[in-house]
């Protein structure tokens, strides 16, 4: 169930259901009645609803609802876009089964209800909300009751997560079928939506398994097998050695975080390496994790010589000689990489110059930039689509697995493969949080989990951990917390 399908896709799926002998009606049905438990769950003492009807089978969901609602008694009330005698298909034959108080859309009150049930588009609207619909829209925001929207919010595009114009619903809660859409969890559409509701309504799951996916829910489902197990005959170099080019001494926060992370995650053995400096400043605060010195930014040896599984470089390193040096080193390396932070300074504006350096290396990179560094890494191309498609994108640009962070992140793989997160709190935006992720993510790939799946078990368990500290949060406690977690998985 952790397939995102597009409106496209879900239409699709939709057309393959009645092909099967799903008649349109019997899904509609079921899709009303999830909207009317949805209902009842969110506002139980509602007496008075108002269902804000459009002209499509969105609409005709709604009519189902508003019927199924007015069975349980409530005063139901349908504000209809458009003339009834206009309505085709299902929507038509849902709205004749309809005897209760119908008005003009034009005519409605949402200050005068108890619950505000919108039904007015679906996720497939490509253009702005404007006249009748706008004005109910906005009346709707502004009424202080809340809003149960079928499919997702007016005015929000299913497959983008964008709004399509200048006003959108904000929904209260969103009930969906089938399967979710990328929008649900893209920024703005997962807060417009509120929490979302996924009702099966039916359709055979060979309706389902032909479509295109167009991302997944990250969840671990998705790569719990390829997580590391420690063996029994196990030892710590087994498990993966991590190597951490360290920040200068006033900036060596970063770089102990990753490494802490790294060995929470299961890695063998971290070693953080820099200026004498530095690692006095380290050595202050660190016990498990290893510390090499290193003045000019020369640790190819180290990383030869110790047989290193995963390479961290740009959290706090400062874009200076020694680390342009490290960083060179590191990608020439034939070995698997996290570059965070400060690396994308070296390229900025050069995405094809990093692809060319991890080609040209032999290694495997994982990128894990927030939307600033993003912007600064790709430039002018950081700014076309979703962030979906653009992290997409990058990936296949950068032949790189790429973690576009935030409180929806995307995983894509250079394959086009690509997860959407939706698990991580408000409290996770912090200073330290990323590069903790970078030492989740190196912890996992030096213990030999793919690029992709290690990238998206360490979106997750970041947010989990995140979840499990609670209100307070700093990035110091997530470390700390990733044993609870882990058990919690199993």
């Amino acid at each position: 169930m952790n397939e995102l399908l597009t409106p496209a896709a879900m239409a699709a799926v939709d057309a393959r259901a009645i092909a099967a002998g799903v008649p349109g009606m019997t899904l509609m049905e079921a899709a009303g009645a999830g909207v009317a438990e949805a209902a009842r769950r969110l506002a139980p003492d509602a007496r008075r609803v108002l269902v804000l009807a459009g002209p499509g089978n969105n609409g005709g969901d709604g009519f189902v609802a508003a019927r199924r609602l007015a069975e349980q008694g409530r005063e139901v009330v349908v504000a209809l876009l458009g003339d009834r005698a206009a309505l085709k298909g299902d929507a038509a034959a849902a709205a004749k089964r309809w005897s209760g108080a119908l008005i003009p859309l034009a005519a409605a009150d949402p200050a005068g209800a108890d619950l505000v049930i919108d039904a007015l588009f679906g996720a497939g609207l490509s253009r702005p909300l404007s006249g009748a619909a706008a004005q109910a829209v906005a009346a709707a925001n502004e009424c202080g009751r809340p809003i149960l929207a079928i499919d997702v919010p007016s005015g929000l595009d299913g497959a983008t997560g964008r709004p399509t114009g200048d006003l959108c619903v904000r929904a209260t809660e969103t009930v969906t079928f089938v399967r979710l859409k990328p929008g649900h969890l893209l920024m703005p559409g997962r807060a417009l939506c509120g929490p979302v509701r996924l009702v099966d309504i039916g359709a055979p799951d060979s309706a389902v398994a032909g479509a295109e996916v167009a991302a997944w829910r990250n969840r671990p489902e998705m790569w719990r097998r390829a997580f590391p197990t420690p063996a029994l005959e196990g030892h710590k170099y087994s498990r993966g050695h991590v190597a951490v080019w360290s920040g200068p001494p006033l900036a060596t926060g970063a770089s102990r975080l990753v490494a802490l992370a790294a060995l929470r995650a299961g890695a063998g053995a971290v070693t953080l390496l820099g200026s004498s400096r530095a690692l006095e400043t380290h050595a202050a605060h660190v016990t498990a994790v290893m510390l090499r010195e290193c003045e000019s930014g020369d640790w190819a040896g180290f990383l030869a010589e110790r047989k290193v599984a995963c390479a961290v470089i740009g959290p706090g390193a400062g874009a200076g000689d020694a680390t342009r040096r490290a960083l060179e080193q590191a990608l020439h390396g034939g070995r698997r990489m996290v570059l965070d932070a400060d690396v994308f300074t070296f390229f900025a504006g050069r995405p094809d110059a990093l692809a060319a350096a991890i080609e040209d290396g032999g290694g495997e990179a994982v990128l894990t930039p927030h939307e600033g560094e993003f912007r600064r890494l790709m430039g002018d191309a950081a700014q076309d689509g979703s962030k979906l498609e653009r992290a997409r994108a990058a990936a296949i640009q950068l032949q790189a697995t790429v973690v576009l962070k935030g409180p929806d992140t995307v995983v894509a793989g250079p394959d086009g493969r690509a997860a959407i997160a939706d698990n991580a709190p408000p409290t996770l935006a912090t200073a330290g949080a990323g590069d903790v992720l970078a030492g989740i993510c190196a912890g996992l790939m030096a213990q030999g989990m793919p690029a992709f799946e290690a990238a998206c078990a360490a979106v997750w368990l970041h947010g989990e951990a995140a979840n499990a500290v609670g209100p307070g949060l700093i990035a110091d406690d997530l470390p700390g917390a990733l044993p609870g977690v882990l058990k919690a998985m199993g």
